[in-house]
């Protein structure tokens, strides 16, 4: 059974096309016109073990927040396809990463009943020429589409890019754990009996 899926998003602002491998090896090629979140997603594939092929054109000459927010929806859909019916999987998915002064820890259950908390403090800066808060947005946009509870916490850090880092490390490393099968589990993970 490949767990993989590819989504299409074309709109007025942007144009998405993704594919995604669950049970991948973290092989990445990523083109968004974004550099800091080329990077982001580079080490989100790696530190999961997914494959991700992600191509994205969008308004930047109006600035990231649709490309952004459009690369999170369609990664968040992704994911949803890829796990299928979620039979087998572990459903939830928890780790917590250092990045020099910086500790992230994300929590992930595949519910199907999408909720973002996000306790991610940043000040209103850019890296490259990304403003930090369209992190959230992604985050938020991948949360709503993936269908997930997402529990996304800094316990301490100073550095920005060590911080968003540590969030998108994370992340993957959780939700590689949440798309995991057991063959201990039968059906779904759930007294009743589905997600």
């Amino acid at each position: 059974m490949s767990r993989s899926a590819t989504i299409e998003r074309i709109t007025r602002e942007t144009q998405v096309r993704l594919t995604l491998e669950i049970d991948g090896t973290g092989e990445a090629k990523i083109c968004t016109s974004v550099p800091f979140l080329d990077h982001m997603l580079d080490l989100f594939t790696r530190h999961g073990l997914f494959n991700l092929v992600v191509e994205a054109k969008g308004d930047i000459d109006i600035d990231y927040h649709h490309t952004v927010e459009d690369i999170g929806i369609v990664l968040g859909n992704a994911v949803r396809q890829a796990v299928g019916d979620k039979k087998g999987i572990r459903r939830y998915g928890h780790a917590v990463v250092p990045m020099d002064e910086t500790l992230a820890e994300v929590t992930i259950d595949l519910s199907g009943r999408p909720y973002l908390v996000y306790h991610v403090e940043l000040p209103k800066v850019k890296i490259g020429d990304l403003d930090v808060e369209l992190v959230k947005e992604f985050f938020q946009a991948f949360t709503n589409n993936c269908g997930a509870n997402v529990h996304l916490n800094i316990r301490y850090g100073d550095n920005v890019h060590h911080i968003i880092e540590a969030c998108f490390k994370a992340t993957a490393r959780a939700l590689d754990l949440a798309t995991s099968l057991d063959p201990r589990i039968q059906g779904v993970m759930s007294t009743k009996g589905m997600l």
